[in-house]
């Protein structure tokens, strides 16, 4: 078991990490949905040829943490991109697998 310590506002918060957990899960589907009190996030992958889809991991959090999540997600790829380039969404209709691209004029916060 490998630990992790992120220091968050200014506290030191020890965070410890399974074998198994650490191995992580390959998604390349997830689904997203909500209430007025939580976000939901199952993650899945998909897999040419087979009709089915198990949800490998289930993510329920809070709006506000949900928010910042996607600011987080943003910092890391835009610093991605800085380092190695433009990640490219190259999609056919109706092929997004859970995520719809942002239209070229649109904003992502």
């Amino acid at each position: 078991m490998s630990q992790t310590k992120i220091p968050p506002q200014g506290q030191q918060i020890n965070i410890e990490i399974g074998e198994k957990e650490a191995e992580g899960i390959y998604s390349n589907l997830a689904i997203i949905s909500h209430s007025p009190a939580e976000f939901v996030i199952d993650f899945t992958r998909v897999v040419p040829g087979v009709p089915k889809a198990k949800v490998h991991a289930r993510i329920i959090t809070t709006p506000q943490h949900a928010k910042m999540l996607l600011k987080a997600l943003k910092e890391n790829i835009d610093k991605f991109e800085a380092k190695f380039g433009e990640v490219k969404i190259e999609s056919q209709p109706n092929q997004h697998f859970g995520f719809v691209p942002p239209k070229p004029d649109e904003k992502v916060n």
